[in-house]
């Protein structure tokens, strides 16, 4: 079974946790990682982005001038795509940027990803997190305390709002849940921390 450095609430180390083989001890495959990874960040586009077509356009109902006899080339309408002011070719119309993506994958992906972590040393799991107050004072000290001020995805049980508060304000840190688990945060942070009470929350969400 893996083990990871357990800290306690003032973010000293106080000896190894072992954590469950069937989560954090799976081999990284990357090419899932990276469908995963893909699939979130299609899912987060909004596709909303249109151009009226020449069918579209306001105006050019008449036809401009004759067909023959003026010399210049023939035209239907003022609002063609090469006319100033008229439709758009081929532009763009809102769509869905959905990837199909099964969640039995997604979970094998968030799977491997913590067990990197933990074989490139990056996961730690503090004892408790408790903030007294929401003071943004506190929570950085104990982020120093832990050494991962410069960069660290917090994953906590479920919410609080002080600990919320205190951890709005530091700008490479981010605090989330349990179920706000994903592929995204978990490789844009170098460092991830996991309070114990989370840990059986990830396994029973991940199994």
């Amino acid at each position: 079974m893996p083990e990871v450095d357990l800290l306690n609430s003032k973010g000293e180390n106080v000896g190894k946790i072992s954590l469950p083989e069937e989560i954090f001890g799976k081999k990284v495959n990357p090419g899932l990682v990276h469908e995963a990874l893909v699939s979130q960040l299609a899912m987060a586009r909004r596709g909303t982005a249109s151009a009226k077509t020449r069918a579209e356009v306001s105006g050019g109902g008449a036809k401009p001038w004759r067909q023959k006899g003026t010399g210049r080339a023939r035209v239907g309408s003022n609002r063609s795509p090469l006319w100033r002011h008229g439709g758009v070719t081929f532009g763009p119309k809102p769509r869905s940027y959905k990837i199909a993506f099964p969640k039995k994958k997604r979970r094998s992906a968030v799977k491997q990803i913590l067990s990197e972590k933990i074989r490139e040393n990056r996961l730690r799991v503090i004892d408790s997190l408790m903030l007294e107050e929401g003071k943004t004072k506190k929570a950085k000290a104990l982020l120093e305390k832990m050494d991962v001020l410069m960069g660290a995805l917090v994953i906590a049980k479920g919410k609080d709002a002080n600990l919320s508060r205190a951890f709005a304000n530091l700008p490479k840190v981010k605090l989330i849940t349990v179920q706000s688990i994903n592929i995204r945060d978990l490789l844009n942070y170098e460092k991830i921390i996991i309070t114990r009470d989370a840990i059986g929350a990830i396994v029973e969400g991940l199994s």
